[in-house]
């Protein structure tokens, strides 16, 4: 269930996105999508996905997420496993603990990624451990996909993340 509020001010937008039902799996080297030993770490993705997410702007600011730090190269992982399947993690570091906006811009991270990746990947987005009060909350959210369908479903959202992402092309 989403619940969207209207913006209270010139940047801000509240949304809530009910958790999940179920948690990531935890039982992997990632800690979160695909893993476990038989995956392979894919230097070459891995900057492919950080080109494509690079350039998408904050909602709060004039910049992108990369020269913000909110997104770094050395935070993203991406995996082969030994049946071809690409698993794909990606933390993110908001820029001050208390950002109303995280959500926000992890569902940018993911439709941009949905969007661009030229192939079938699982994708697994958290925020940086410890830079966020309540980034668990936060990871639920954006890693459930019927949430994120939903919440693109609304038409005031669904154009902040286009704003967001207009000059981000890949």
């Amino acid at each position: 269930m989403v619940d969207v509020a209207e913006p209270t001010g010139v940047g801000e937008v509240g949304v809530v996105i009910s958790p999940p039902a179920t948690e990531p799996n935890s039982n992997d080297a990632a800690g979160g999508v695909g893993g476990g030993n038989d995956m392979v770490y894919d230097e070459d993705r891995a900057l492919e996905v950080f080109d494509i997410v690079r350039n998408i702007k904050d909602p709060e600011h004039p910049y992108s997420l990369e020269q913000l730090n909110v997104i770094k190269e050395e935070n993203i992982t991406a995996r082969m496993s030994d049946g071809g399947d690409l698993y794909i993690l990606i933390n993110f570091t908001p820029t001050v603990p208390h950002c109303s906006l995280a959500t926000l811009i992890g569902l940018c991270l993911r439709i941009q990624l949905e969007r661009n990746m030229p192939e079938a990947f699982k994708l697994d987005i958290r925020i940086t451990k410890g830079t966020h009060s309540t980034e668990d909350e936060i990871n639920k959210q954006i890693n459930d996909k019927e949430r994120v369908s939903a919440a693109m479903e609304n038409p005031n959202l669904c154009q902040i993340v286009e704003e967001c992402l207009k000059d981000a092309q890949y």
